[in-house]
């Protein structure tokens, strides 16, 4: 990055003028997340953070970075949880201090358990007004508790010597922590400001009024009122240079000649690769979205729920890239002593349902086996009959259905096209049609695997996506960020077809324990909990474009790509998904075992 005009910083110009302490920290901070890479930062109006905030506006104007304003703290976290999931790269999170910095905490913990890595700067009072019972003040230390990989309060603001370093230096350990040697994260630096938060009137260093706040080359002027220079390191280097990590460890080599590959979300790519390799089938927790190659076998979910099948193909090894959190066959198979568990996930968070990982990130040393083509062979066979009996079976169903659209979807989308999977049914619709599009890219929130600010996390990753955005949201899931829509005149707003399955509930529980028939007395209220909301009246009043797809022809013709944010609702009836899915397991089972 190049530095910032060095006369648009420094705290004194010729013309005496003085620049106080909180509006010099927050320039210096701004500059050295923009040296450290960072070119995302979400923001949410306050007035404890209006110094950072006046520093970012003038960062955005010199082309440094690009700012994202929200005023909903939940959803600006999903949002800007959204673009570091895309990017791969630490995304900066602003806002004023309160319950503003604890309706970050959905989105902080997320992206602890997905590995997605935020810098979040929360203002604060300074210590003398939290003890006075000042306004809008909660105690901020450490209040994302062990969910980040690292916190820090910074000292408040001081004209005096060292501050430069001193401030620069803890945005350097932030961001390592955040991209950290062992697994990508957040962190959390809380920022107390003194008053005033705004720069002087008269101060030519920068500010709300133009001009960019931060150089790299010279001094202040004399006669300053400052202790010392603010400048960064020449050629807009980092304050200090840390080695960049991020990427994953040297796979294993197999030890058995029938093993089986489970990919899971960011490691889909890795997984195709390895396997194709290795002659192992590698199934998805996506199904078959995102898998390439010959050993691809997109019906594999169904596949895992088959006793008969599995007994006689029950694999020695399981190579698990990333975390599973959809299926419980997955689990099954994990949690089986008879089977060798490796694990691809370099951190202390691995996924162990029987505690019997043998081994996490670099693997042993043993010697390769050769493939064993009928091993591979057996399973892309049945894998060929299961999807078959999958679509024949949907082919019979009525429209729409949940796993109906999901299917159309997975086959329409156009190429390179990203799709984001609300959590519940549709994490679960997308993988169990059997699709294969390895040209498509796929987003879960699948760390904590909650339904929190999904559409606020479409929007943000769809912003930085170079190509079609699609999203496939359950009606709950769509209504609980609703807020996510509330993109200001001057923000930019992505091209992104939000479809929304609308059963009129949580349809998920139809499908578990609870959904069973000696359950159905007070199954409505207490779990199937329907609203009748009207999601058209919803749009309208966000300005954003809505759809209403009645028929399957209807909706086909709405996946067509267009320009801006919409709305495409899908009406569907929930009392029948638990047969639906009954229904397929006995298609694929008979198919498999014919």
């Amino acid at each position: 990055m190049h530095a910032w005009d060095n006369r648009r910083f420094h705290p004194n110009s010729r013309g005496g003028s003085h620049v106080n302490p909180s509006t010099a920290q927050a320039r210096v901070i701004v500059d050295e997340l923009v040296r450290n890479t960072v070119s995302h930062v979400v923001l949410c109006p306050g007035s404890r953070n209006a110094p950072l905030s006046l520093a970012l506006s003038d960062a955005e104007t010199a082309g440094k970075l690009t700012l994202h304003v929200r005023i909903d703290e939940r959803g600006a976290g999903f949002l800007a949880l959204g673009i570091a999931a895309r990017t791969g790269r630490p995304v900066a999170l602003v806002c004023t201090s309160g319950t503003a910095a604890a309706n970050f905490h959905p989105a902080v913990l997320e992206a602890d358990r997905a590995g997605v890595p935020l810098i979040v700067l929360t203002a604060d009072r300074p210590p003398e007004l939290r003890a006075a019972g000042a306004n809008q003040v909660i105690d901020q230390q450490r209040l994302y508790g062990g969910a980040v990989r690292y916190f820090d309060e910074l000292a408040v603001a001081e004209a005096r010597a060292g501050q430069n370093a001193y401030w620069r230096s803890q945005v350097c350990r932030a961001w390592n922590a955040a991209y950290g040697e062992w697994r990508c994260g957040p962190v959390h630096l809380n920022v107390p400001f003194r008053e005033p938060l705004v720069p002087a009137a008269g101060d030519d260093s920068g500010g709300a009024s133009g001009g960019v706040s931060v150089g790299s080359v010279g001094g202040v002027s004399a006669g300053s009122e400052w202790y010392e220079p603010l400048d960064g390191r020449p050629r807009g280097a980092r304050w200090t240079e840390l080695p960049e990590y991020g990427a994953l460890p040297s796979f294993v080599m197999p030890s058995t000649r029938q093993g089986l590959v489970i990919a899971c979300d960011a490691g889909v790519h890795a997984a195709s690769e390895w396997a194709a390799e290795h002659g192992w089938p590698v199934l998805s927790e996506t199904g078959g979205l995102g898998l390439g190659g010959d050993t691809a076998i997109p019906g594999g979910p169904w596949l895992l729920g088959v006793e008969e099948f599995l007994a006689e193909h029950k694999p020695e090894q399981v190579l698990c890239i990333g975390r599973p959190t959809v299926f419980r066959q997955v689990q099954r198979l994990l949690s089986d002593p008879a089977v060798e568990v490796l694990l691809v996930r370099p951190d202390s968070d691995w996924p162990a349902p029987a505690h019997n990982v043998r081994q996490v990130g670099q693997w042993f040393d043993a010697p390769t086996k050769p493939s064993d083509p009928e091993w591979l062979a057996r399973w892309q066979c049945a894998d060929a009959a299961a999807v078959e009996a999958v679509h024949d079976t949907l082919a019979r169903e009525p429209w729409p259905s949940g796993l109906r659209v999901a299917e159309e979807l997975v086959h329409g989308l156009p190429r390179d096209s990203l799709l984001v999977v609300g959590s519940s049914n549709p994490a679960r619709d997308v993988a169990l049609v059997g699709g294969r599009r390895p040209d498509v890219l796929v987003h879960r929130n699948r760390g904590v695997a909650g339904i929190d600010g999904t559409v606020s996390t479409a929007v943000g990753a769809a912003s930085v996506h170079r190509g079609p955005s699609y999203a496939l949201l359950g009606d709950l899931t769509f209504l609980h960020d609703s807020n996510g829509l509330l993109i200001g005149p001057a923000e930019d707003r992505p091209d992104l077809a939000i479809i929304v399955v609308n059963d009129d509930g949580g349809g998920i529980f139809s499908l578990l324990e609870q959904g069973a028939p000696e359950h159905r007395d007070g199954f409505e209220r207490i779990f199937g909990t329907p609203h009748g909301a009207d999601l058209g009246a919803l749009c309208a009043a966000y300005g954003v474009p809505y759809r209403r797809a009645g028929d399957l022809e209807e909706f086909r013709a709405a996946l067509a790509p267009e320009p801006g944010l919409r709305v495409i609702e899908v009406r569907a009836d929930r009392s029948r998904h638990r047969e639906l899915h009954a229904a397929l397991r006995d298609a694929v089972t008979a198919a498999v075992s014919g």
